[in-house]
């Protein structure tokens, strides 16, 4: 390998020269999410296999006015990780029939994404105020001390497995540093449950999941100036039970080298060696309390579907 001599001008360059030169090597999930990534992840999820958004978009739909209700009047709704808000409206319309005026802050790393979401959003919901804002929540969450007046922080989609129960915790820590008392955080968790559920929902038989995994090494590709050959990876979904986590790779179908232009970095591979790209965490309730409760935030109640595959925690800050 060729120790890189040349910085490369985008932030993430440091994390992917770190995570290809480590063992095992890694890549950081939030490369998934440029403007391809974005569509194909709208695409995964309505895929049969993927239960996750319609089994949470279930709960909402049944529970949303229940949820508006125990919320504090006149909350502003700020969203982490609002890809296009597609969920997000059966909640702002609960919460519309109970104040005049909702503002709403969709926070993504995305612009494409947040485009789309202050469209639908606007479109569904004419007296919801929309404020997106382009964050990466590795350079902290002090956006939330901006926003004025009671709030309610969503972080929707079990976005928040893709962390280690350690990292999520901190996330947590950090996210009730920038609240007062008396603000709410609505936390959703993708709950523990049979590995042929869990499996495909990571490995869907048209292959968008791996369109999606492989589009990671597209994007480096493009920005890097990287010249990975995406038919020599393969997207591989793992279950991994005794970490409760669904493990995310993408394996070197044979021994290669790719060169990384813009960092001028050559990376070696193995045949059956792999890049880590994702762990998705699946959730008990006594482990969404040993996160909540180190961060600062009190359970109040959570919402399941009627399989209890997934859940909703509203927690008080």
């Amino acid at each position: 390998m060729i120790a890189r001599d040349l910085i490369a001008p985008l932030p993430y360059a440091m994390d992917v020269e770190q995570g290809l030169l480590s063992r095992p090597k890694s890549l950081p999930c939030k490369l998934f999410y440029d403007r391809t990534g974005s569509a194909l992840f709208e695409e995964i999820t309505r895929l049969p296999e993927y239960y996750l958004t319609r089994t949470e978009l279930e709960i909402l739909t049944r529970q949303s006015a229940e949820m508006a209700e125990a919320f504090a009047p006149g909350v502003t709704l700020v969203e982490l990780g609002a890809g296009t808000a597609t969920k997000t409206c059966t909640l702002l319309q609960a919460i519309s029939r109970r104040q005049i005026r909702v503002p709403f802050v969709p926070v993504d790393i995305s612009p494409a994404a947040l485009s789309e979401a202050r469209q639908r959003v606007q479109a569904s919901c004419p007296q919801v105020t929309v404020r997106p804002v382009i964050a990466d929540f590795s350079d902290g969450f002090s956006f939330l001390r901006d926003i004025p007046g009671r709030k309610v922080v969503l972080y929707l989609g079990s976005s928040i497995g893709n962390f280690t129960l350690e990292a999520a915790t901190q996330m947590l820590c950090e996210i009730r540093e920038q609240l007062s008392p008396g603000d709410s955080l609505l936390l959703g968790t993708d709950m523990a449950k049979d590995k042929s559920v869990l499996v495909p929902a990571y490995d869907d038989a048209q292959g968008v999941t791996a369109r999606f995994n492989k589009n990671i090494l597209c994007r480096l590709n493009r920005e890097l100036g990287a010249d990975f050959d995406g038919n020599f990876f393969a997207h591989l979904a793992l279950w991994n039970p005794r970490q409760s986590r669904m493990e995310i790779y993408l394996e070197s179908r044979r021994s290669q080298t790719v060169d990384i232009g813009a960092l001028n970095l050559r990376v070696s591979f193995a045949n059956g060696e792999r890049i880590h790209t994702e762990n998705s965490y699946k959730y008990t309730l006594p482990m969404v309390k040993k996160m909540l409760k180190p961060a600062g935030f009190a359970l109040e109640r959570s919402w399941f579907d009627e399989r209890k595959w997934f859940a909703l925690h509203l927690a008080r800050a």
